[in-house]
């Protein structure tokens, strides 16, 4: 498959497909989340999504049984008012870890679900947590193309140059999905344009590998600027 059919802008996340079969190589996915690897051409990769089955939302689940579903799997579906009843049973499902290391505030921000999130963090949810690969919020946001999501994490003081197992930051992963108002707000607040992927792709390099040209210029801009005279 070509590198640029992979991904779709504000698909990565939230491209369910129920008849995926959880694969044995960490390479092509981990716990049914597919991450960030290099292809067959050396480019970085980029897929991400996860199954209706690990979302919790298999073609014959109903309304009805949304009880029956974890923390993490409503926050994935937006389920506010599930959420907050869940918590208001439990406190500590606020910061609990799912076997990937996912917290519910981290299933919210892969799915864009902003009312989720907004949510979470004022229940005083740590934004800053991070999973088991490496993955965090901001990360997950980033590549979903989710700026609202993304700039309301930046507020809470997370890591905007966290990486996680194989060098994808947020930016990468913004640039990866062709996410271009992502890549400008994570680079109002100072991402950094250097930092290379462990394939070897800096975001520049990997926005002109995978002909992404409003990427390259916002890019090109953005060092321009950064190199004008005061």
């Amino acid at each position: 498959m070509d590198v640029d059919d992979e991904i779709a802008d504000g698909q990565n996340y939230q491209t369910l497909t129920a008849n995926a079969c959880p694969p044995e190589s960490r390479d092509e996915r981990f716990n049914g989340i597919e991450i960030m690897d290099v292809d067959e051409d050396g480019l970085f990769k980029h897929s991400t999504t996860l199954t209706n089955k690990q979302r919790g939302n298999e073609v014959t689940v109903r309304p009805a049984t949304l009880d029956s579903l974890s923390i993490h799997q409503l926050a994935a579906q937006g389920e506010v008012s599930q959420v907050a009843a869940h918590l208001s049973k439990d406190s500590s499902l606020l910061s609990k870890q799912d076997e990937r290391g996912f917290t519910p505030l981290m299933w919210a921000a892969a799915f864009g679900e902003k009312a989720v999130v907004d949510f979470l963090l004022e229940k005083g949810a740590d934004p800053k947590t991070i999973a088991r690969e490496r993955e965090s919020a901001l990360t997950l946001a980033s590549s979903g193309g989710y700026v609202d999501i993304v700039e309301s994490l930046l507020k809470h003081g997370v890591d905007i140059n966290t990486y996680d197992w194989n060098g994808g930051t947020p930016l990468l992963y913004a640039v990866r999905g062709n996410h271009i108002k992502c890549v400008e707000a994570l680079l109002a607040r100072g991402a950094d344009m250097t930092i290379e992927s462990d394939s070897g792709y800096s975001p520049m390099a990997l926005a002109v590998a995978l002909g992404h040209k409003k990427i390259q210029k916002v890019l090109e801009d953005h060092i321009l600027k950064l190199y004008k005279p005061s």
